[in-house]
């Protein structure tokens, strides 16, 4: 029996990025794919219709590092936007896209190609955030990233919500959220941050 050589195909695999916001994520995703375009690996970058911070065309970080990117509104949208002979395919925010995603990544990476998802693990309520476990379950490589806590300046890993209401999806920044640590996190509840504010 003929061994096959590992390095002469590609290997498909999925790297899950995750932590909360202000934690990294999406500067450690453009810098893997960075490298990958350096390796001369065909690579196709998306974000999701639902992060409306930044041009559709670009995935910027809070570093203002910058990558061209797709925003798709749906999986299915992105699966059709996939160029043939793709080897890596970069997701930002992962967290807003729908379940179809765990079953479009892993066949992806079951074809052979490298998949690098990075989201939120958590929502403002320490629930866990669309797709993003399963994701994390199926992954060959998880990566946990941490924020600083702007109480104690301890390792952050929870999105707390400052401002804004009660509902599960809130796009926001410095204006909404906060990265805190598990002492300092506290439950949000809408009307008690708008009349402190």
């Amino acid at each position: 029996m003929r061994r096959r050589n590992v390095h002469s195909s590609p290997q498909g695999r999925i790297e899950v990025i995750t932590g909360g916001m202000f934690s990294g994520k999406s500067e450690e995703l453009v810098r893997r794919l960075r490298r990958a375009v350096i390796a001369r690996q065909r690579a196709q970058v998306f974000k999701p219709l639902t992060d409306s911070r930044h041009p559709p065309e670009r995935l910027v970080t809070r570093d203002n590092r910058e990558l061209a990117a797709e925003t798709v509104a749906s999986c299915a949208e992105l699966k059709r936007a996939l160029q043939p002979g793709v080897e890596v395919v970069g997701i930002d925010e992962a967290q807003f896209f729908d379940a179809d995603l765990v079953d479009l990544v892993m066949e992806l990476a079951d074809s052979g190609v490298r998949v690098v998802v990075a989201g939120l693990d958590q929502d403002y309520a320490r629930r866990p955030f669309g797709p993003m476990p399963a994701l994390m379950a199926l992954a060959e490589f998880v990566d946990k990233m941490h924020a600083v806590c702007v109480r104690c300046g301890g390792n952050a890993h929870y999105s707390q919500r400052i401002s804004g209401g009660e509902e599960q999806v809130l796009v926001g920044d410095v204006d909404a959220y906060e990265a805190r640590c598990r002492e300092c996190y506290e439950p949000y509840e809408a009307e008690l941050a708008e009349s402190a504010g």
